[in-house]
């Protein structure tokens, strides 16, 4: 795949989370990819295999009661890795989370085999999901 093709999985996926389209993700993301989450929240941490990415994304859709909504401003393909600029929000406990974050994607054959995901103010955001 070329960095056209890459930029348009990304983008595929961001639509499919924003619409809680679990096949479409299943179809984007490697059986075996990881997702790197950073800082020390109970969220934190490094996310094993296709299933453990989607509780994890089930878990930000909980703890938030629905809220979560993130809004993709830009992608930038390169040869090694696709990078989505979006936009998060959520609310939770009368707190809001509003900042925008990066996640950096290393595409292999077609599919989603790593994501390392950077927060705008990482504290902040893990003493948001706490």
């Amino acid at each position: 795949m070329g960095t056209k093709e890459d930029a348009e999985l990304v983008r595929r996926g961001y639509e499919a989370f924003g619409a809680g389209d679990m096949e479409t993700l299943a179809e984007l993301f490697a059986e075996d990819a990881v997702w790197h989450v950073p800082g020390n929240a109970g969220i934190s941490g490094t996310k094993q295999g296709r299933d453990a990415i989607f509780t994890f994304f089930a878990e930000l859709f909980s703890l938030s009661g629905g809220t979560v909504k993130v809004t993709l401003q830009e992608v930038i393909a390169g040869d090694e890795h696709t990078v989505g600029l979006d936009h998060l929000h959520a609310e939770r406990n009368g707190d809001v989370l509003d900042q925008n974050s990066v996640n950096v994607f290393r595409i292999r054959d077609g599919k989603v085999v790593e994501v390392s995901q950077f927060s705008e103010d990482t504290e902040r955001a893990g003493n948001f999901w706490s």
